[in-house]
């Protein structure tokens, strides 16, 4: 008989499983979602800059969008950043899914940049208080969840 045979069920000596609260799944799955789908657009818009640019100053005059002039008047460089940064977001929410704390600090400092982003590119006096509120938000939830990380 094998030692795996031999084993009688509740005489396992190693630590159990841990397995991922709820709420942690519905946070990693948000992220992902969101991380995935900026990740995409941001590369799409960074390639096709030029076009994305007439396509939303006509957008932006005919329903009088404001802001929107703003990106227009950017770099695609910054669709570019944006891309990294969500994609790095994306892989932190990846690693706390497998209950690793690193992801947290990775998610974190993703975030962090992500607020700043605008600022540098856009020359823009402070960052936006739905961001700060949205991620700064998501933040304090996954580190409710740092204890159970390894």
């Amino acid at each position: 008989m094998t030692e795996e045979e031999l084993r009688t069920p509740g005489s396992d000596t190693g630590p159990p499983p841990l397995t991922r609260p709820n709420l942690l799944t519905i946070l990693c799955i948000l992220t992902f979602i969101n991380s995935g789908l900026t990740f995409i657009s941001s590369i799409f818009i960074g390639v096709f800059f030029d076009q994305f640019t007439v396509i939303a100053t006509d957008l932006a005059n005919l329903y009088k969008i404001p802001g929107l002039e703003m990106i227009t008047e950017g770099k695609p460089a910054f669709f570019f950043v944006n891309a990294v940064l969500y994609a790095v977001s994306g892989s932190g929410a990846f690693i706390m899914w497998n209950l690793k704390k690193n992801g947290f600090h990775v998610y974190t400092i993703a975030q962090i940049l992500l607020i700043l982003a605008p600022m540098y590119f856009f020359n823009l006096p402070g960052p936006s208080v739905f961001d700060i509120i949205l991620s700064g938000t998501f933040v304090v939830l996954y580190s409710t969840h740092l204890k159970l990380m390894t």
